[in-house]
């Protein structure tokens, strides 16, 4: 074979190959491969600054660090009533809230020697935000939650609520293992906190808000407006929980990032999760994929074994109590914890993706 035209056809093999390989990494970090679910955006993945060093942001927020993630799907949308009930319908599944407490277990999360509760206080039910009539100290949480016998997805504020006719509302009442199954389920899974965040800035690297570094405003999100907690003058036409899509996407196409509900992610929760995640980057000093840490630790809830992460925070969110609806807020319960203003959205890599 002439050499030229051997060397022609190596050249041609090679560029293949580049052209194959250029084509799967933008399935996996550009350009949206073709197998998402439907409602789904592709996140294409990058490199950000992870945290917060802005005036309201909090010690569990810092230090900032660089973090790459890869590609991915995710849900437009938090999981509404609507889908939930298909999961429940063809499963038949019940969520925490819906089954009696399990006093074994919740024993590993109160002091020793915490005495046994009668028992018409172990049935199923969930924390539901409970307003006060009057200004309280900021520093009680007992002062607006309550525990409530019959709370659950169904029945989100308490036995005589429901869910009829707000299909397109965000579900809430899900504990951490509730919103696993929904996505074993649907063949997806919750979201790390890193690709969280990655995708609630929108691709705008180092703003405040999934909306850029402007306050935040009743046109931008569903959050507490007047005095927290008593008075709320739902000036952005919601007092509690808004339907999906009320508010402007993000740059992704992601709705409600920033308040309505909290959203489940996959990690354990500790407070110095990011100083640890700086200690053990590479050489060059980015994480990537990063998992969470291997054990919860979480000052709020100091008995309980496991703490999960949520995000985005809520119609609750109050620069004068809790300012998280930015982006990098965090915030935790134990994984058995449901309550009135917590739900979630899932996210799936792609097929031609790997970890």
């Amino acid at each position: 074979m002439d050499s030229r035209r051997s060397a022609t056809m190596m050249n041609g093999t090679a560029l293949a190959a580049i052209a194959i390989a250029c084509l799967v990494a933008c399935s996996c970090d550009g350009h949206a491969p073709r197998d998402a679910d439907a409602g789904m955006v592709w996140i294409p993945g990058g490199e950000f600054a992870m945290g917060s060093t802005d005036p309201l942001a909090r010690d569990d927020e810092q230090p900032v660090h660089r973090v790459r993630v890869h590609g991915f799907w995710m849900d437009a949308t938090e999981v509404t009533n609507a889908q939930f009930r298909a999961f429940v319908q063809a499963t038949g599944y019940r969520t925490v809230a819906e089954r009696p407490i399990d006093w074994e277990e919740l024993r590993k999360q109160v002091p020793a020697g915490t005495p046994k509760p009668p028992p018409e206080k172990l049935l199923p039910g969930s924390l539901v935000f409970a307003p006060p009539a009057h200004a309280v100290a900021l520093d009680d949480v007992a002062q607006w939650w309550s525990w409530t016998i019959g709370a659950d997805w169904q029945h989100p504020m308490g036995p005589g609520s429901s869910i009829e006719g707000k299909d397109d509302l965000p579900v809430v009442q899900v504990a951490h293992e509730d919103a696993v199954a929904y996505c074993a389920w649907s063949g997806k899974r919750l979201p790390t906190e890193a690709e969280w965040e990655f995708a609630a800035r929108g691709g705008m690297d180092g703003a405040v808000n999934t909306w850029g570094n402007e306050p935040v405003g009743p046109t931008r999100a569903n959050t507490w407006q007047g005095h927290f907690p008593d008075v709320n003058t739902a000036a952005d036409g919601f007092a509690g929980v808004a339907p999906a899509r009320s508010f402007p996407a993000n740059g992704y196409g992601l709705y409600d990032m920033a308040g309505n509900v909290w959203e489940w992610c996959s990690d354990r929760y500790r407070p110095d999760a990011y100083a640890l995640a700086v200690a053990a980057a590479g050489p060059d000093g980015v994480t990537i994929d990063p998992q969470g840490p291997a054990a919860s630790m979480d000052p709020r809830n100091p008995y309980a074994p496991d703490s999960r992460v949520h995000r985005g925070g809520s119609f609750l969110c109050n620069d004068s109590y809790c300012a998280s609806y930015r982006v990098a807020a965090r915030m935790s319960c134990p994984p058995d914890t449901g309550m009135s203003h917590v739900g979630f959205r899932c996210v799936r890599q792609p097929q031609t993706a790997g970890r």
